[in-house]
């Protein structure tokens, strides 16, 4: 059922570090609550040699880069050739991939960002999955909390379904590239390989292989 939502549908879990805690998911939402659990359970095991602790409950991988202005609050795992640039602020509960990016003044909080993610100018990602080579322009944000302050439902297809979470900002699949200025609607799910044209508001899920032009006006990439 929602085979479009599914875990193996959006993520290659062969580009997270994490891989473990999506095994048994349905759907990718279901391990926010469970990130900043498995971080603890995973960070004390990796090797001492390609990683340092540095501070309460935060490893950073000794090829990743981190500004000296930026502020990492644990648990969090900094992956193998990151980079961490200047007041870039990682709010704790976070994992930021191989090869990923977290740019000036973006903050990340209760997030996982797969390999090579970016995330580089203004950002905002809470309560969050970011796949892998997924993208986002310069001041596009997550909205990870109602306005009436209700739990969270994915709209698709007509149907709203329960994912009992009060806060879950969007899940990106593989090679989602997102245009400046967006704003991505509590519990918005996207497709691999989906386009947004900048100035955006996004609500709902947004298909795999299609441009998302805007509200009502998604078209596949074939049609281009």
């Amino acid at each position: 059922m929602y085979q479009q939502l599914k875990t193996i549908e959006l993520l290659d879990l062969n580009e997270t570090i994490v891989a473990e805690l999506f095994e048994g998911t349905t759907y990718p939402w279901e391990v926010l609550t469970q990130i900043g659990k498995e971080i603890l359970r995973i960070g004390p095991t990796l090797p001492e040699e390609d990683y340092d602790r540095v501070g309460d409950n935060v490893w950073i991988a000794k090829s990743a880069r981190v500004a000296p202005s930026a502020s990492i609050t644990g648990p969090a795992i900094i992956d193998k050739n990151a980079e961490i640039r200047h007041c870039a602020f990682i709010r704790g509960n976070a994992i930021v991939g191989e090869g990923a990016v977290v740019g000036n003044s973006t903050e990340v909080k209760n997030s996982i960002l797969f390999n090579k993610v970016q995330v580089p100018h203004f950002n905002y990602v809470g309560d969050s999955v970011f796949g892998y080579r997924s993208h986002m322009g310069a001041g596009c944000i997550t909205s990870n909390v109602k306005s009436d302050k209700t739990l969270v439902k994915v709209d698709f297809q007509g149907e709203r379904i329960e994912t009992g979470l009060k806060k879950f900002g969007a899940i990106l699949g593989d090679n989602v590239e997102v245009g400046c200025n967006t704003v991505l609607n509590p519990g918005v799910v996207v497709g691999r390989n989906v386009s947004i044209y900048p100035l955006s508001m996004v609500r709902g899920v947004i298909p795999p292989g299609s441009i998302y032009k805007k509200a009502g006006e998604i078209v596949s990439r074939r049609m281009e």
